[in-house]
């Protein structure tokens, strides 16, 4: 049998123990989380500590932390022209988004088609500050959502200088920050950010639940779910407690270890990208001249086709991905590469290799070995060199 290893960190991160024991937990408590009696405080205290545990990791006050059914529930609710920004009712009139956002972002959450323009990147994915600066000079209250780190690429956003050109504005900037935690810093006031939404499932935590964060004096007057009043008014529905729980428990985790846990990723990407550059002379890996996170190598070689060889990775035991994240199943051009101006065919092609906190060095020699193999099979026709057996070792 094929010893699998797991390289779509990216997509989701495995559960962590500790999160997993949390969820347990809170399963065994009978109580609503609205309830007055002990076992509805029980839970309570549950949903609360777990609040704080997230507003530590970004370095918010417990009280600006909003519990969602995930990252795309806390972009939408985000990205709304009803935002008061330090007691001043005033409508967004324009919502600027990043030609590689996610999807939940590039559709304008509840904003108008009309009232939502594109932001271009540049060849490594960069957002084009320029354009930025002009554009939301053009608006009278401009709303801007940029990710903090790409999902495909791992390129990094110049965040703090976006915030100094939306602030000058007397705009608002919101930050899908997905991607950052336990492998950058997230700390919402280093970023300047407004208001930054988190995912549970990337960082560590269950599928399901996420979180809308606030860094300043900014008050969403129309959520996107009303009803009994749950999490300030904010987000009506019974909470997800357990789902709360281990969500709270893997920031924590996330928290203590990102710095270590980066450096190694980094080493190990280095790795990884020096093998495909060995074994693959002709690839791209996309965004490796700007900052990227530790984790994320995204290439092409022209090749290769993305669909035949994530069978045959899947094949030798290896689970990665394409460019493209899809909620479908199904390999899709890539809207971000199409931003940075990749030719289609080679962006057709395109391979996304992730790695997470306890990515070990056998599974890496098994990505490296795989990797061997399928050039060898897929590039029929085309030069390619053996793998270093040093670089596997």
């Amino acid at each position: 049998m094929v010893e699998r290893a797991y390289f779509d960190w990216n997509a989701t991160a495995p559960l962590r123990d500790e999160a997993r024991s949390a969820m347990v937990t809170a399963l065994d408590l009978a109580g609503n989380a609205s309830s007055v009696h002990a076992e509805g405080r029980a839970a309570r205290r549950l949903v609360e500590d777990a609040r704080a545990q997230v507003a530590v990791l970004v370095g918010a006050e417990p009280r600006n932390v909003t519990f969602t059914s995930g990252a795309t529930e806390a972009n939408t609710l985000a990205l709304t022209p009803a935002l008061d920004l330090n007691g001043r009712k005033a409508l967004r009139d324009r919502l600027y988004v990043s030609a590689v956002e996610h999807p939940s972002v590039r559709r304008g959450g509840r904003f108008p088609p009309e009232m939502v323009e594109q932001m271009p990147v540049d060849s490594d994915g960069v957002i084009d500050l320029h354009a930025l600066r002009s554009a939301v000079a053009r608006a009278e209250h401009p709303l801007v959502s940029v990710m903090l780190a790409n999902n495909e690429t791992g390129v990094i956003q110049p965040i703090r200088d976006i915030a100094e050109i939306v602030h000058a504005s007397n705009g608002v900037l919101h930050v899908d920050a997905v991607q950052g935690p336990g492998r950058i810093d997230c700390a919402i006031g280093a970023l300047d950010a407004d208001l930054i939404s988190l995912s549970a499932h990337k960082l560590g935590g269950p599928q399901g639940v996420g979180a809308l964060i606030c860094g300043g004096d900014i008050h969403i007057a129309k959520p996107v779910i009303r009803g009994g009043g749950q999490e300030r008014g904010l987000r009506a529905g019974t909470e997800n407690v357990a789902g709360i729980a281990g969500f709270g428990v893997a920031c924590a985790a996330a928290a203590a270890n990102w710095r270590s846990d980066a450096g190694r990723m980094t080493a190990l990407r280095d790795r990884i990208e020096a093998a495909i550059r060995f074994t693959l002379p002709k690839a791209v890996i996309f965004g490796s001249n700007v900052p990227r996170l530790p984790n994320t190598t995204l290439f092409a070689d022209p090749g290769l086709k993305a669909e035949t060889a994530l069978i045959a990775f899947d094949l030798n035991g290896i689970a990665l991905s394409s460019g493209s994240a899809c909620s479908s199943g199904k390999v899709q051009a890539s809207t971000v590469l199409a931003a940075m101006g990749v030719e289609p065919v080679l962006a057709r092609g395109a391979l996304r290799i992730s790695l997470g906190w306890n990515t070990s060095d056998a599974a890496v020699k098994n990505l490296l070995n795989a990797l061997t193999k399928v050039s060898s099979s897929l590039l029929m026709g085309h030069e390619t060199s053996r793998l270093n057996p040093g670089l596997a070792a």
